[in-house]
């Protein structure tokens, strides 16, 4: 009985000093094994891991990709317009006992602390070298490439891994907003006052050639019509002469009737001459006058009076 009473005391402590020496370690995971402060074993690889109970302490980090945000800042680009940005890092737990010896007990807490100030002074160093349209443009890989790379360098100090940064978003502070909305309207004003200009002198130009163009082909058209109509009035005058040296009495009658139908005509005013009057010589009796036969037509048959001169139409 008494042996009972001894020995199993003694086996429970047995299996809790077996089972205080026995760690896990997984796949997310690297472990040290610390005794009294100083680093005695590393795990690296998931597994079962062994310590001395009382004397030495396991402590686990995580070996996964972790994210960490970090707080807006204000940013001064090289065109002095101020901006607000917002961005976040991932980052890895590379090399466990730098980390260890770099945070000591702070643990993951003090290593992101560290994080921050890297990358806030990374970014005011990247961001203010170049403009704001560059900031705020879509295409901003190459400047976050620039930070995660000089980012990673101060980081591996920790024994940490910057594995990507990335600008969440630029804008401009609330109390730069209005001034710069201002400012924007009046270039684009600006802009926009030049195009006009531009556009209105172009238009001039483009109107002063087209009115130079309307009066060259016109005044051409008009030399070519003078032409074409002095050419017709010679030929017209030709034909008149031509036909006035084959026949003057048959060329006197024909313009003796033009005569008359241009002075008939309805609307005329009134003409008040006498009968006896040589305008009216194809109007007098057969016996008077014959009018002068055509030829190759039969001899008109004369009136029987010649017809009184009118008093108007």
């Amino acid at each position: 009985m008494k042996k009972t009473t001894i020995l199993l005391p003694a086996v429970v402590i047995l299996a809790a000093l077996a089972l205080s020496s026995v760690f896990i370690v997984d796949e997310r995971e690297k472990a040290l094994v610390l005794q009294f402060g100083q680093i005695r074993d590393v795990k690296t690889e998931p597994g079962i891991g062994f310590k001395i109970p009382m004397i030495q302490q396991v402590v686990k980090y995580d070996d996964r990709i972790l994210s960490r945000d970090i707080d807006p800042i204000e940013v001064t680009p090289l065109d002095d317009r101020r901006l607000v940005v917002d961005a976040f890092a991932r980052y890895r737990i590379a090399d466990v006992v730098r980390f260890r010896q770099a945070v000591g007990a702070g643990g993951v807490s003090l290593a992101e602390g560290r994080i921050d100030t890297i990358l806030r002074s990374r970014l005011r160093e990247v961001l203010g070298s170049v403009s704001s349209d560059v900031i705020l443009s879509s295409n901003r890989a190459e400047l976050m490439a620039r930070i995660r790379d000089s980012a990673r360098t101060e980081a591996e100090a920790l024994g940490i891994e910057i594995v990507d940064v990335r600008l969440l978003r630029s804008d401009l502070p609330e109390q730069n907003l209005d001034a710069t909305f201002a400012r924007m309207r009046a270039e684009r004003e600006r802009e926009a006052a030049d195009e006009i200009a531009r556009g209105n002198e172009a238009a001039q130009r483009i109107r002063a050639q087209a009115d130079r163009t309307v009066v060259e082909i016109v005044s051409d058209a008009r030399r070519q019509a003078e032409i074409i109509r002095g050419e017709a009035d010679a030929r017209r005058s030709g034909i008149f002469a031509e036909a006035y040296g084959a026949d003057p009495e048959f060329f006197g009658f024909y313009r003796s009737l033009e005569a008359y139908r241009a002075s008939m005509k309805e609307g005329n005013s009134t003409v008040v001459m006498s009968p006896d009057s040589d305008f009216f010589t194809y109007f007098e009796s057969v016996g008077a006058a014959e009018p002068p036969s055509l030829p190759g037509a039969a001899a008109p048959q004369a009136p029987a009076a010649a017809p009184a001169a009118p008093a108007s139409n």
